[in-house]
C-alpha cells in the first residue's frame, strides 16, 4: 500500500471516529433528555438542540412518545452505523480485502443505512400528517432530513456488499484451485 493510500485511510479512520463520537453524544443527550423529562415534564420546553415538545406532550402524550421514539431510534442507528464503519476501517486488510468479515460488515452497513432511511421516511410522513392536524413539528425535520438519500445510499452499499461476497467466493475458489 502506498503512503498516500495509507494516509487517506488513516484520515478516513479519524473522521469516522469523530463522527461516531459526535453521534454518540447526540444519542446520549437525547436519551438523557427523554429520561429526565419523564421525571420533570416541565423540562420538555428546553430539550436537546432547543427542541420544544411541551405543547405536543400537553396535547397528546402518545404522539410525543411516538415522535421521540423515532428521534431516539434514528439517532442510535446512526451511531451504530458509524460503529460498524469504524470496525470495518480498523480491521480491514487492504492486501487481502475480500474476506467474509468485510463482506458482513458492508452488508450490516447497508441494513443500518436502509433502516435509517425507512424510519426517517415514515417519521417524515407522520410529521406531515401531524402538521395538518395543527401540531408544531417544524423543529423535528432536522432529525430525518433526507430519507431518500439514506435509502439510495443503502442500495449502493448493498451492491458493494454483493460484489465483496462474490469476491470472497472467487478468492476461495482460487485458493482451492492452486
Amino acid at each position: 500500500m502506498t503512503k498516500t493510500n495509507k494516509f487517506v485511510f488513516t484520515v478516513v479512520e479519524i473522521v469516522s471516529w469523530i463522527i461516531f463520537v459526535g453521534l454518540c453524544i447526540e444519542a446520549g443527550a437525547l436519551i438523557f433528555n427523554f429520561i429526565y423529562s419523564q421525571f420533570k415534564p416541565e423540562a420538555l420546553h428546553n430539550l436537546y438542540q432547543k427542541l420544544d415538545l411541551s405543547k405536543m406532550y400537553d396535547r397528546s402524550q402518545l404522539v410525543f412518545y411516538n415522535m421521540y421514539s423515532f428521534i431516539l431510534v434514528i439517532a442510535i442507528l446512526k451511531a451504530i452505523l458509524f460503529y460498524v464503519v469504524i470496525r470495518l476501517v480498523t480491521k480491514i486488510d487492504l492486501t487481502k480485502p475480500f474476506n467474509s468479515y468485510v463482506a458482513k460488515q458492508i452488508s450490516l452497513m447497508s441494513y443500518c443505512t436502509f433502516s435509517i432511511g425507512i424510519l426517517s421516511y415514515i417519521a417524515k410522513e407522520i410529521t406531515k400528517n401531524l402538521l395538518d392536524e395543527g401540531y408544531d413539528v417544524n423543529r423535528l425535520d432536522q432529525f430525518w432530513a433526507d430519507p431518500q438519500a439514506f435509502i439510495l445510499m443503502s442500495a449502493v452499499i448493498y451492491v458493494i456488499a454483493i460484489i465483496f461476497l462474490r469476491g470472497v467466493e472467487l478468492q476461495t475458489e482460487n485458493e482451492l484451485t492452486v
